[in-house]
């Protein structure tokens, strides 16, 4: 399967929310004991404009390690393909183990997601949805898992277009 080249999307211009996923102290042993820093995983979102994105950061320290991963995520914004309240087709992301199934909810189904998932799916203004994690818990690869499934979305107008075929006859 072939890269998609991502339009690159302002942050300057969107309200962005951000939401930090996971904090993990890491330890490098160096010769003189063992040097303590931080990393986090955070995704930032305009549920408005559906644009969602996410990114990591570490520091010595946990504030500056969020504050870096802020920056990443908003180098990392793409925009997403929905219908009015819910995404257009069930759609299968995976990141090395972990596998993420999105599926189509009705009207007042609301987010039925558990932690990464939730935290991409609520960042990208998708208010109603049904999501099952597969493989790895690991929350890097679920929220990767996460934006590649939701890249890969099409509305009805590019998938006519792809087809070579008039909407009408979708």
């Amino acid at each position: 399967m072939a890269a998609i080249a991502v339009k690159r999307i302002d942050p300057a211009t969107l309200n962005l929310k951000e939401q930090v996923v996971s904090i993990n102290r890491v330890t490098k042993v160096v010769k003189g004991g063992k040097n303590l820093s931080f990393s986090a995983l955070v995704v930032v979102g305009d549920p408005a404009a559906k644009v969602v994105g996410f990114g990591v950061g570490k520091a010595k320290e946990v504030p500056s390690a969020i504050r870096k991963g802020i920056e990443a995520a908003k180098k990392n914004l793409r925009k997403i393909n929905l219908l009015e309240t819910t995404i257009p087709h069930t759609v299968l992301g995976r990141f090395g183990s972990g596998l993420v199934l999105l599926k189509p909810a009705p009207e007042g189904t609301g987010v039925i997601a558990g932690g990464p998932v939730r935290a991409v799916v609520q960042a990208a203004g998708i208010p109603n949805v049904l999501t099952k994690s597969i493989g790895t818990h690991n929350p890097h690869n679920v929220v990767k898992a996460t934006i590649v499934a939701l890249g890969q979305l099409r509305d009805k107008n590019a998938v006519a277009e792809m087809r070579g075929i008039p909407l009408e006859k979708m």
